[in-house]
C-alpha cells in the first residue's frame, strides 16, 4: 500500500466510475464495488484494482487476489474466479487514470516555510529560505541548507548535511546522510503508459530510502519507485550528476562516479564500483564486488567480483584484447592470435 505520509487514500470509489475515467462502459454491477486502493497484481487484495499489460506476468495475473483488473480481451480466460475483468486495449493507462484518482500525492499546504505538524529535534539548523512540509520530521544537528525543500512526510536522521536547493519528497533519510546541492530525491521516476488520448504519466507510488552514511552528489536525481522503493545501501557514495531510476536497489559502501546512468529495477550488490559515464540497463543485476570501468554500456547481468568494459560491456580482459585487435586490424597489421 502507497505510504499515506506521502500519498493520499482518496478512495474508495466505485469499480464504474474508475473505469469510466478511462471511457470504459460499466457493467452494473460495478457500481456497487467500492475500491480502496491500486496495486500490482502480486500485492491486491480484495479492495484492490490491479492490470496486466504483459504476458509475461499472467501467473500473477492468475494467482491474484484483486477485486478486479484491466486486462486485454486475449487474456480474459486466465482471470481467476471472484476477480472482475476489466477488458481494455489499455489495461496500464486505466490503471494509471484510477491509481492517480485513489492516490494522489500530498501537498504543502498553507503559508508557515516550516509547517506547523513538522517535527524538528533539538540542534536542527534551518538556513533562509528552507522549506519543511507537513508531518515531516528532522533529526537532531542535521543542517539544512538554503531554499531546500523538505516534502511532506519526509523523515531525516540525525546529523544529516542536506544542501542548498535540495528536494526531497517521498523519502526517507537515515543519520549522517550528506546531498549536496540541487540533489533531487524522490521525484516520480519515468514511466509511461501509451493511451489513444496520448503518453500518459504513470503514478509511481513507491519511496526513496536512504540508509545511514548515503552521499549523494550535486544534480544529481534519485526518482522514487514505482511500487517498491528505490535503496541506497549504507555508506554508498553517489558522485554528481547520476541519475538511479526508480525501484533500483544498491547495496553498501558502492561508489558510483560523474554522470552514471542507471536504469530502473537495477540490482547492484554491496561493495560495487563504477566510473564516470556508465550506463546500466533495466533490470539487470550486478554482483557484489563487481567494478566496471568508465563509459562501460551494462545490458545484462554482471557476476559478483568481476570487473567489465566497454560496450556491450564484458569481462575487461575480453575487452581489451578486442581493443587491441581493432587497433592492429586498423593499422594494416591484420589480426594476431
Amino acid at each position: 500500500m502507497p505510504d499515506r505520509r506521502f500519498f493520499e487514500h482518496a478512495g474508495p470509489f466505485a469499480l464504474a466510475e474508475l473505469a469510466g475515467l478511462s471511457g470504459i462502459d460499466a457493467d452494473p454491477a460495478w457500481a456497487r464495488l467500492a475500491i480502496h486502493r491500486a496495486a500490482p497484481l502480486a500485492r491486491s487484495d480484495e479492495r484492490s484494482v490491479s492490470f496486466l499489460s504483459d504476458r509475461k506476468y499472467l501467473p500473477d495475473l492468475k494467482a491474484t487476489k484483486a477485486a478486479a483488473v484491466f486486462v486485454p480481451e486475449a487474456f480474459i480466460a486466465a482471470v481467476p474466479a471472484g476477480c472482475i475483468a476489466i477488458p481494455t486495449r489499455e489495461s496500464q493507462a486505466a490503471w494509471s487514470r484510477a491509481a492517480a484518482r485513489l492516490h494522489p500525492l500530498v501537498h504543502m499546504d498553507g503559508d508557515a516555510q516550516v509547517h506547523p505538524t513538522a517535527q524538528l529535534e533539538e540542534g536542527v539548523r534551518l538556513a533562509p529560505g528552507v522549506v519543511v512540509g507537513p508531518g515531516a520530521r528532522i533529526g537532531r544537528g542535521t543542517v539544512i541548507g538554503a531554499h531546500a525543500v523538505i516534502g511532506p512526510g519526509v523523515a531525516i536522521g540525525r546529523d544529516c548535511d542536506i544542501g542548498p536547493l535540495v528536494s526531497l519528497h517521498c523519502a526517507l533519510v537515515g543519520d549522517r546522510v550528506q546531498l549536496a546541492a540541487s540533489a533531487v530525491i524522490g521525484e516520480a521516476g519515468f514511466g509511461v503508459a501509451v493511451s489513444s488520448r496520448g503518453a500518459l504519466a504513470v503514478p509511481q507510488l513507491g519511496r526513496v530510502i536512504l540508509q545511514d552514511g548515503v552521499a549523494v552528489g550535486a544534480n544529481s536525481c534519485l526518482d522514487r519507485g514505482a511500487f517498491d522503493d528505490t535503496v541506497i545501501g549504507e555508506n554508498t557514495k553517489i558522485d554528481n550528476l547520476v541519475q538511479i531510476g526508480h525501484n533500483t536497489v544498491i547495496g553498501r559502501n558502492c561508489a558510483l562516479a560523474g554522470q552514471c546512468g542507471i536504469s530502473g529495477s537495477v540490482t547492484i550488490g554491496d561493495g560495487c564500483q563504477f566510473g564516470g559515464q556508465v550506463g546500466v540497463a533495466d533490470h539487470v543485476t550486478i554482483g557484489a564486488g563487481a567494478k566496471l570501468a568508465g563509459n562501460a554500456g551494462v545490458i545484462g547481468d554482471v557476476p559478483a567480483g568481476e570487473t567489465w568494459g566497454g560496450f556491450p560491456a564484458r569481462p575487461m580482459r575480453e575487452w581489451l584484447r578486442q581493443m587491441a585487435v581493432q587497433r592492429r586490424m586498423s593499422k594494416g597489421e591484420g589480426a594476431k592470435e
